[in-house]
């Protein structure tokens, strides 16, 4: 069912395990920040974000392993597609709660890091489905789609998570951000 997607999956399977390298050397960029606000940031924004590489990741890997039969691919499939819907429901749920906070986060932390992968996981989700136990010829392509946003969704929001915890000029203190990735407009 996905003979001839090898390229594809080797690009997108490489460029998400580069980018979970690199988010891991990001967090290095946090020192000197408050940590308590890293933490709580890391696990509503970082989280979230690296599980959508390791997804797009282990989907990929998946999909190119030879000779693995296709009921146990498809629920490898769906195991991974489920979990990260779980880690962008919970990312979700935090920034629903930031929202009440002094400085909520910006009005796009919601629809980035909440709404579009929910709804990119559910996709994926049915789309596995009619995938593996529907045999639908259209389904490998909307498998690639999906991936691919999902990855390309994920470069929007490490680069919104770069930008927010890159350290400011000399003498900045860390009362000038807000509580997540974007400041407040």
């Amino acid at each position: 069912m996905l003979q001839g997607w090898d390229n594809f999956y080797y690009l997108i399977g490489s460029a998400a395990a580069g980018l979970i390298g690199l988010l891991f050397v990001v967090m290095t960029l946090t020192a000197g920040r408050d940590r308590s606000r890293i933490v709580r940031a890391a696990g509503i924004y970082m989280t979230p974000t690296i599980v959508t590489f390791g997804v797009v990741l282990a989907i990929s890997a998946i999909a190119m392993a030879p000779g693995l039969p296709l009921v146990p691919r498809g629920v490898a499939f769906g195991l991974f597609a489920l979990s990260g819907l779980a880690a962008s429901a919970r990312g979700f749920v935090g920034i629903a709660r930031l929202r009440k906070e002094p400085q909520p986060p910006h009005w796009s932390d919601h629809w980035c890091y909440g709404v579009a992968p929910v709804v990119m996981y559910l996709g994926l989700t049915a789309v596995i489905a009619a995938t593996f136990w529907g045999h639908s010829s259209w389904a490998p392509f909307a498998l690639g789609g999906l991936l691919l946003s999902l990855l390309l969704l994920g470069i929007r929001n490490a680069w919104d998570l770069v930008t927010w915890m890159t350290p400011g000029p000399a003498g900045a203190t860390d009362a000038t951000n807000a509580s997540g990735p974007n400041p407040p407009a």
